[in-house]
């Protein structure tokens, strides 16, 4: 064990553990994505999307406990990679700049700390408003079930919050933007081709996930939809 925890907190170990629980998390955030966008299709199918998820019990305990877990690693690992590289050059570089190619220096790699604490902040708050929200009821199909649908419209009837939410949104983007890549990176997709690629896979991956989350509430705020 205390060969295995040297190697996980080195520095390759803390990369990899970032690039695991990043891409981990990428995967979580677009399920996320397809659930909310259930809403689209109607109140009862986004209640009935989300009442499965409840209806799961200890499956579903065990999964958000294993989400928060990766959620936790990730944050920390990051947060711990970027302390050690600015202890190591505290002065900011003048030029940035990619040994053997074009620099994969960008806005998205510079600000990867703030997106990433401010998505940790956002979590916090998405969780205190929707999970542990009112527990508002309905009914689908004969069965009493959470009108979690009727929750989300009252929340993005609120101006400060839809601002809140679609700038959190973009931010998300950025960070998917440089993360995806770096995830591949730290885990050995170091071939020139095979990097293109996955750096352009990323950018669109990243540019529908912020999209497809700016939809709903920019859709249900100037529509003035009710559930």
């Amino acid at each position: 064990m205390p060969k295995v925890f040297e190697i996980l907190t080195s520095p390759v170990g803390r990369k990899v553990l970032t690039g695991i629980t990043g891409l981990a998390l990428s995967l979580f955030v677009l399920v996320h994505l397809l659930g909310n966008l259930t809403l689209f299709i109607g109140t009862d199918a986004f209640n009935s999307y989300s009442n499965v998820l409840h209806e799961m019990g200890l499956l579903l305990y065990l999964a958000e406990a294993g989400l928060l877990l990766f959620f936790v690693v990730h944050a920390y690992t990051g947060i711990s990679i970027w302390w050690r590289k600015r202890q190591a050059r505290p002065e900011k570089y003048e030029k940035y700049a990619t040994r053997g190619g074009k620099s994969k220096q960008t806005f998205s790699s510079r600000t990867m700390i703030i997106t990433g604490l401010v998505l940790l902040a956002f979590t916090i708050v998405h969780l205190d408003t929707f999970k542990f929200g009112p527990e508002y009821t309905t009914m689908v199909a004969g069965q009493e079930m959470r009108d979690l649908s009727r929750l989300v419209f009252e929340t993005f009837q609120n101006e400060l919050y839809v601002i809140g939410y679609v700038g959190v949104m973009v931010l998300l983007g950025f960070h998917l933007r440089h993360g995806v890549w770096s995830a591949f990176q730290s885990l050995g997709g170091n071939n020139q081709k095979l990097s293109l690629l996955i750096y352009t896979v990323g950018g669109i991956f990243a540019v529908l996930i912020a999209l497809g989350f700016l939809i709903l509430p920019i859709w249900i705020y100037f529509t003035g939809g009710t559930p």
